[in-house]
Parts: C-alpha cells; sequence; structure tokens
C-alpha cells in the first residue's frame, strides 16, 4: 500500500478536492482505496453525505491507546472500491494530548501498517495547520502531495510546507517525496501567470507540467463524491495529475528535458 499525504499549511488551496478527485481516479482504475479525513472540519466527511453530529467512528479514534484498527473504521461509499475513514471534531483535542501521551506523533504510520495487504492506496486529507495531525500524516506518508493556488501568497505557504516536511524528513530519517499541484489556475490574471512561472523555475521537477484550472464545478463535494461522473475540465485535470504522480508520460518527458 501506497500512502500519500495531501497537505498544505494555507487553506483554501484545494486539498480536499484534490484528495477527493485522486482517490476517485485510482478507485476508477481498479485500485483498492482508502481515504483518511484528518481534518477537525471534516469537508471531506461531509462531501459523503456523512452527519458529523452526533459524531460517527472515525479518525480520532486511531489515537486512542486502545484502537488502532483502521480497518474496523473504513466504510463503504457510494465509488466501488474506495472506503472513508471520516473525521471527528475531537480532533482538535489531539495537540493537547501530545505532551502526555508519548509516541502520538507515530500512531497513525502504526494504525496504517497492519492495512498494507488490504489497500493499494491510502490518501490522507491533512488539516491546513502544523501540529500533530500533519506531523502524522507527514511521518506515515510514501509521498507528500502539496496542492497550491497560484498567486504569490500561496508561494509563501508552500515554503512553510516544504519546510515542514523537511523537519519531518530529518526526524523519520528516511526521504519524504514531494509533487506539487499548481491548483485554481486563473490564466487570465498576471499574477497567477507569472506565479506559476515562479513556481516551476523554484521547484522544477517536483512540479507537475500541468494545471487545475478555475472551474466551478469543483467546489461542489457532494457531487464530486456522490456523482457516478462528475465531469468537468478540473476533474479531467486531476485525472492528468494522477498520471503523473503514478509515473506516466507526463512526469518522465519533464525530468527528461
Amino acid at each position: 500500500m501506497e500512502i500519500w499525504a495531501v497537505a498544505n499549511q494555507k487553506g483554501g488551496v484545494g486539498k480536499t478536492t484534490t484528495s477527493l478527485c485522486l482517490a476517485r481516479g485510482l478507485a476508477a482504475g481498479g485500485a483498492r482505496v482508502l481515504l483518511l479525513d484528518l481534518d477537525p472540519h471534516a469537508s471531506l466527511t461531509r462531501a459523503f453525505a456523512i452527519p458529523v453530529d452526533p459524531p460517527p467512528a472515525g479518525s480520532h479514534d486511531l489515537f486512542n491507546r486502545h484502537h488502532h484498527d483502521v480497518g474496523a473504521l473504513a466504510r463503504d461509499t457510494a465509488i466501488e472500491r474506495l472506503q472513508l475513514v471520516a473525521a471527528q471534531p475531537a480532533l482538535a483535542t489531539i495537540e493537547r494530548r501530545g505532551a502526555s501521551q508519548p509516541g502520538l506523533g507515530l500512531a497513525l504510520g502504526r494504525a496504517l501498517h497492519t492495512l498494507r495487504n488490504r489497500y493499494d492506496h491510502a490518501l490522507i486529507d491533512c488539516p491546513p495547520t502544523l501540529g500533530l495531525l500533519m506531523v502524522n500524516a507527514l511521518a506515515a506518508a510514501d509521498c507528500l502531495v502539496i496542492p497550491t493556488q497560484t498567486d504569490p501568497l500561496a508561494l509563501h505557504g508552500l515554503a512553510d510546507m516544504l519546510r515542514t516536511a523537511d523537519m519531518v524528513e530529518r526526524s523519520r530519517r528516511r526521504t519524504l517525496p514531494r509533487r506539487i499541484l499548481p491548483t485554481l489556475y486563473d490564466k487570465r490574471t498576471r499574477s497567477g501567470v507569472q506565479s506559476l512561472e515562479q513556481l516551476r523555475e523554484t521547484h522544477g521537477s517536483q512540479v507537475w507540467p500541468g494545471v487545475v484550472p478555475m472551474d466551478t464545478r469543483l467546489r461542489d463535494a457532494n457531487a464530486l463524491a456522490l456523482a457516478t461522473e462528475p465531469g468537468g475540465r478540473g476533474f479531467e485535470a486531476y485525472a492528468r495529475a494522477l498520471a503523473w504522480l503514478l509515473g506516466g508520460d507526463d512526469r518522465q518527458q519533464q525530468e527528461a528535458a
């Protein structure tokens, strides 16, 4: 099982949309996929029309000393081969427990390790803040996928995210590959065009050579989660991004350039 952490310390960059579209694409290709909502705001969970009140069984339970069975928390979705571990508001309390519960930073990795033969891919939708939840995801991940808007403020947020990835990489003592996906791109704005150029000049082959364009259909998370065929140019762009993430022609052509 390959674990992808979808993360950015800046909010509003399309993180949940990215997690959902990539997971749908993997499942459509025949993979067994687990989506794990690690954000206390539970946007991904709500997209699948799962009520958060009363709180469902979900990802917060993985940080309980006596519960490390992710499989028991996974629920089927309307998408074949795609299961979800829902988020709970109690995830917001994890930070306070860190000082009194040694080893909490590795809880998610230990839990996911038990599922190596059950799924082909696990995607973790991370909260947009640096803390124990994000550190857990990065410590467990085989790859860090960073959606980022193409604007100057988002590039500053990307720099912060990459510094965090460096910190976790040193701590876990193994590499953490990073893949950057330009999202919410508007070619009509000078800021968007210039920021995209800067992004590619600065980070080179870590950046997907395509873009996810502005597309209002991507704002309807319920449709992305529940519709039989979401469609739209944004969803189609994510299909191309997924091919690149899996080592498709786009990446090979860029790295050969």
